[in-house]
């Protein structure tokens, strides 16, 4: 079952997909198709980020500071 959506492809880019279509002989759906499948489908290197990006070894700021500036906290 296919799903129908509409994108605004900029004209520059649309020309490009064109004449791709024209040389290849496939419709500008299948090579938006197969563009797409290339991006998402194919797995990706490394690992999700589940910690912090940096560690580090000062203390930790208060969890929901309520008579504070958080700005204040970041930027003393």
């Amino acid at each position: 079952m296919a799903i129908r959506t509409t994108v605004d492809i900029p004209e520059p880019l649309h020309n490009q997909l064109r004449a791709q279509s024209e040389r290849s002989g496939a419709s500008i759906r299948s090579l938006i198709v197969k563009a797409i499948e290339q991006t998402y489908t194919t797995p990706r290197k490394g690992k999700y980020v589940t910690g912090p990006m940096i560690k580090g070894t000062g203390k930790l700021g208060p969890a929901f500071p309520v008579d504070k500036n958080p700005y204040d906290l970041i930027f003393p």
